[in-house]
């Protein structure tokens, strides 16, 4: 029983502090865009596909939900709170944990944009700054986290994993 507790706490230690990392990450990169760049300022990061710049966000990731600040921030709380539900007593494994873990990290940074950005009060504007090619919407390391967590647990849904659970796909 002892060996279950240990490994079970240490799995739910690994994913909350990468949870922390990633938000922390996220929050590191945004005020260092805040102090550095003007709104709408653009620099090459790599070369002419990856550039730089600052855009304040009051929308959801890729600034789809124009305005929906509030319900965004409401969402994203229940979400967090999810999360860490998920990973404390459901995610059996430590791959369900660890993607639990990247996706907590993401909706936190951006909800944490949400409270302290202006105007606060989980109404304030996430800040966004990659910018690639093809119009595509300027966005950030939390957004990423969030989008590349949902695509790899649509795939392992599609595969025949069981969302949190051990064993092999269904249809192996």
């Amino acid at each position: 029983m002892s060996k279950f507790v240990s490994s079970k706490s240490l799995k739910v230690s690994i994913s909350l502090l990468i949870a922390l990392g990633v938000a922390a990450a996220d929050q590191i990169i945004k005020n260092l865009i805040v102090a550095n760049f003007h709104t709408f300022e653009i620099k090459p990061f790599l070369g002419e596909v990856v550039k730089l710049t600052y855009v304040s966000n009051d929308s959801a990731a890729f600034s789809m939900g124009f305005g929906l600040t509030g319900i965004f921030t409401l969402i994203s709380s229940v979400a967090v709170i999810g999360l860490i539900w998920f990973i404390l007593s459901k995610a059996q494994t430590l791959s369900w944990s660890l993607m639990a873990a990247f996706l907590l990290g993401g909706v936190s940074g951006n909800l944490i944009d949400r409270f302290v950005r202006f105007p606060g009060a989980g109404l304030g504007r996430v800040v966004d700054y990659i910018k690639i090619p093809f119009n595509f919407p300027v966005f950030n390391l939390a957004d990423m986290a969030i989008v590349v967590i949902a695509s790899l647990t649509v795939i392992r849904v599609l595969l025949g994993h069981s969302i949190g659970k051990a064993g092999t796909a269904k249809n192996d």
